[in-house]
């Protein structure tokens, strides 16, 4: 089975040209180029989920620059670590990083090792947050809905002459909460 070297190239704006990573991904060698001009920000990039699906074991993902992979140093960890745990290559044609290569390799892993780092000291400083905050006598979460209100809420509710809308605005008691209690 043949293994794929695949071209991924993105601009922000639809005034913005992709000649530039073109060129570069063509004269790389690569088979199939995925380009799209939409923002990094995006989650849902059509392109960039075609070729993540199309990717097998061994094939290599080609990019101009890391920053046109990802939009955040979170995107890019997560991007690399899924073609890591699908065994497939990375390569970065400004930065001049290959992880098919031992100091490619080194570099993923620290990168990983970073980002790994930064997700621990969040959740640390959340939990130390939220204990300091239970220290003072606060537990966090939605305020609890008063069960008058919500024994209102289902009155109204039943007598089909009140909106959900205007249950809401009667009694406070948001439209989930009085779906919950039906």
């Amino acid at each position: 089975m043949k293994n794929y070297i695949f071209g991924y190239a993105r601009v922000s704006t639809e005034a913005q040209n992709l000649d530039r990573q073109l060129d570069a991904l063509k004269k790389y060698g690569v088979d199939h180029i995925y380009d799209e001009k939409m923002t990094g920000t995006k989650r849902d990039r059509p392109e960039l989920a075609k070729m993540l699906d199309r990717m097998t074991e061994g094939d290599t993902i080609v990019v101009e620059s890391l920053s046109r992979l990802g939009h955040s140093t979170k995107d890019l960890i997560e991007l690399t670590e899924l073609f890591n745990s699908k065994g497939v290559n990375l390569v970065s044609l400004k930065e001049s990083i290959d992880t098919s290569t031992s100091t490619g390799k080194l570099l993923f892993t620290l990168m990983s090792a970073i980002a790994q780092f930064e997700r621990d000291v969040i959740a640390d400083r959340t939990r130390e947050g939220l204990n300091a905050a239970r220290a003072r006598g606060r537990t966090g979460g939605r305020p609890k809905v008063d069960n008058d209100n919500i024994r209102k809420a289902i009155k109204l509710y039943r007598t089909r002459q009140y909106s959900v809308k205007e249950i809401e605005e009667l009694t406070g008691v948001k439209k989930s909460t009085l779906y919950r209690n039906l």
